[in-house]
């Protein structure tokens, strides 16, 4: 029988999404069009609805999307921040709600980056997805940095903004999983500083040469991952777990010990493939 619905083989969970929560049903909602849609999902609360974002590539497993990007600044010290565009105000529905977007010129055609992006796995009622929230936009590493995993990280103090200069092995970095060279990563925390743990958004990030090398041909990268750095959120797609990036040597069973892993029902997303896909975003809860 064909894999056709791309679960690995030896997760041995082929075909199990296929009758939860009336997926079916929830299909033929997801393909009443745009209008439709939006409609159902953009509510007094603001936001929601159908767009386009960028993400890395799900390449197996039963994700049914890529991990969205978060697109990279650097100040003028290095810091490392995921891109947060000033508020402005929005109509939609009669109903005025603040949105935070940015759009970025890509091959003559408009790409539009929103903070939506993010709208997902009850992401949209947390406190830093707020588009005015008071929290920035460092990137911070875990209280508890994975030093088993990421030796490197033995010395960074929890809590801690990244830096660019953090990440000087970048060109060969590598463990005992996969292949040496692909990019040095880090975990840590974005725009959830003096929020209770339950409020803290997961964020993956890695220096790699060959994302210096995509920088050259790809427009895309090179406005987003300065200094070959890219990140994502880190939520994967299928049910919000937390996925991995050289951390667990059972990843080159799904031929993932060089990308990203979701060790609980097997997802593989490749993070130097960057792909532009449309989602349903959730929409933040109302006021008070």
């Amino acid at each position: 029988m064909a894999n056709d619905d791309n679960y690995p083989v030896e997760s041995d969970r082929r075909r199990f999404v296929k009758g939860v929560v009336g997926g079916a049903a929830l299909s033929g909602v997801l393909t009443t069009g745009a209008v439709s849609v939006t409609s159902l999902t953009t509510p007094s609360g603001g936001g929601g609805g159908t767009m386009n974002y960028r993400g890395a590539n799900r390449d197996l497993g039963p994700a049914p999307r890529s991990i969205p990007q978060i697109p990279i600044e650097l100040d003028d010290d290095g810091n490392i921040m995921g891109l947060w565009p000033e508020p402005e105000t929005r109509e939609e529905g009669g109903v005025e709600f603040l949105v935070s977007e940015r759009e970025f010129e890509v091959d003559g055609e408009t790409v539009t980056y929103s903070t939506e992006w993010f709208q997902y796995c009850g992401l949209q009622t947390f406190q830093g997805i707020e588009p005015d929230a008071d929290q920035d936009a460092y990137f911070r590493y875990d209280d508890a940095p994975p030093t088993n995993d990421y030796p490197w990280m033995e010395n960074i103090i929890g809590g801690s903004q990244m830096n660019v200069d953090d990440f000087d092995q970048y060109e060969d970095w590598g463990n005992d999983i996969g292949d040496a060279g692909i990019g040095q990563p880090a975990t840590g925390t974005w725009r959830s500083e003096d929020l209770p743990p339950e409020q803290t958004i997961p964020i993956f990030v890695m220096r790699s040469a060959l994302i210096e090398e995509l920088a050259e041909e790809d427009e895309w990268i090179a406005q987003t991952c300065p200094e070959g750095l890219i990140a994502f959120v880190g939520k994967c797609t299928h049910f919000c777990c937390v996925p991995n990036y050289k951390q667990l040597g059972e990843s080159a069973n799904f031929g993932a010990e060089n990308k990203i892993y979701c060790q609980c029902h097997q997802s593989v997303y490749d993070p130097l493939n960057i792909v532009e896909e449309q989602f349903v975003s959730l929409p933040r809860p109302e006021d008070g």
